[in-house]
């Protein structure tokens, strides 16, 4: 129950993306499970995954007039609407296709939810307010509910509020043990590439007598509190410590609401160690890129678990593989040897959480910082989902579930954040901040 006996009521306004969502359920878990009341502020399209959990909920859009309409799911509708995401380019060109497509939809969808975000907060009458964007939302912003800021990403990419040279821009997958001659230069494309929006972002500000944020700055953090998930073993506070009202959590592990994952037969019986490949709800959409992984771990002598995703029909599994559209992660990465995965900040500290060795295929933005931070820290190995040979993926695998040292690593990580009970520190800072006054 909640350390001080006051059930709260939490508003959890993420922004409309599949890891901000993740990164809320999480929180809300953790919120609900210490005896407060967590109420998510959502589109249509994530009904069914609040409702199959159990989690209050109230519309930021209007019902759909025709109860029979089939609502798109989630997943699915992520990867439709940022399929070009996916494609195979460099850094530089994802990072400025994100800025100068994203910051533009999420002002245009903030100024059409502002009225629906009015209403269910005077209707639910918050204690606090969880947001989870890279913008400031006015809404939140006036409304005289102390709120926390999250900030599902990569650490890097706090240099959007928080700049410092003694770090790579974010968002490239630059090492901060590497050649820095040209960090600078990044930083300035990547901030003259999002101009443009900020320009029309900080007029929207100012028409709701918002402050504005400094020239190309996303996010002010919140004067109340500002929150990121990140395990500390590869967090970057030793080059650059963070102002007091930062706090980083390790994770807010799902529980998720399955029962216990048993492994299927047909891989139970088969020898080899166990492996688990996902590329998340996006890169799961890339169903060549699906098949190119398929046909090159098909030759493995160890057997697989494939989250399928979105468009699991589009493909086949090999013989030394099982797969669904939908996997229960957080059942399945306590019993497996090794993750292959995207480097989503979600599944990135859920696979330290649990203690388990990683190799990252990043596809973009801050997937390809988690991958290198992971190579940086010695926890895994990046590779290129693209371009990587059959060979060095091959021999990648073998090479860390041959690694004793990196194995007891990461136990030893996982182990540490399980003991530490970070979750009861998040809990302590959201009732502490809902008891201070704008």
């Amino acid at each position: 129950m909640s350390s001080n006996n006051n059930k709260l009521t939490v508003l959890l306004s993420p922004c409309n993306y599949v890891g901000p969502m993740m990164a809320s359920i999480g929180m809300a878990e953790v919120l609900r499970d210490a005896g407060h009341r967590p109420v998510f502020a959502i589109k249509r399209d994530w009904i069914q995954k609040i409702q199959r959990l159990n989690f209050d909920f109230e519309l930021m859009e209007e019902p759909e007039s025709d109860s029979s309409a089939v609502v798109m799911d989630s997943a699915d509708k992520n990867a439709a609407d940022n399929e070009e995401m996916l494609a195979n380019r460099t850094p530089m060109e994802q990072l400025i296709s994100v800025f100068t497509t994203i910051v533009d939809d999420m002002i245009a969808q903030m100024e059409i939810e502002k009225p629906f975000l009015n209403n269910i907060i005077a209707k639910v009458k918050p204690n606090v307010i969880l947001i989870d964007h890279i913008l400031v939302n006015p809404t939140i912003y006036n409304s005289q509910v102390p709120y926390i800021m999250s900030y599902s990403s990569n650490p890097l990419n706090l240099d959007t509020c928080i700049e410092d040279k003694r770090l790579p821009p974010g968002a490239l997958g630059l090492s901060v043990n590497g050649d820095n001659s040209n960090w600078e230069v990044y930083r300035q494309q990547a901030k003259d590439s999002r101009l443009d929006s900020w320009y029309r972002y900080r007029d929207w500000l100012l028409k709701y007598g918002c402050p504005v944020p400094d020239k190309y700055q996303l996010f002010y953090p919140s004067p109340y509190a500002t929150i990121y998930m990140y395990p500390k073993e590869l967090d970057y506070t030793d080059i650059r410590p963070l102002p007091d009202t930062f706090h980083s959590f390790d994770n807010f592990r799902r529980t998720g609401n399955e029962d216990v994952f048993e492994i299927p037969k047909q891989l139970s019986q088969r020898s080899g160690k166990l492996i688990y490949l996902s590329l998340g709800s996006l890169g799961s959409a890339n169903v060549d890129l699906m098949k190119r992984l398929v046909a090159i771990l098909a030759k493995s002598e160890h057997k697989f678990i494939v989250s399928k995703g979105v468009k699991h029909d589009k493909y086949e599994l090999a013989d030394n593989m099982w797969g669904e559209r939908f996997i229960p992660q957080v059942k399945v990465l306590p019993i497996v040897d090794l993750f292959i995965t995207h480097g989503g900040n979600n599944s990135f500290t859920e696979c330290m959480s649990f203690g388990k060795p990683m190799i990252v295929l990043p596809l973009f933005f801050d997937q390809l910082d988690n991958a290198q931070r992971v190579e940086d820290k010695g926890y895994g190995i990046r590779l290129n989902p693209y371009e990587c040979s059959e060979q060095q993926l091959l021999q990648a695998i073998d090479k860390i579930l041959n690694d004793k040292q990196l194995i007891e690593k990461c136990n030893k990580t996982g182990k540490r954040i399980q003991n530490e009970k970070n979750n009861e520190k998040f809990v302590k800072l959201v009732e502490n901040v809902s008891k201070l006054k704008k």
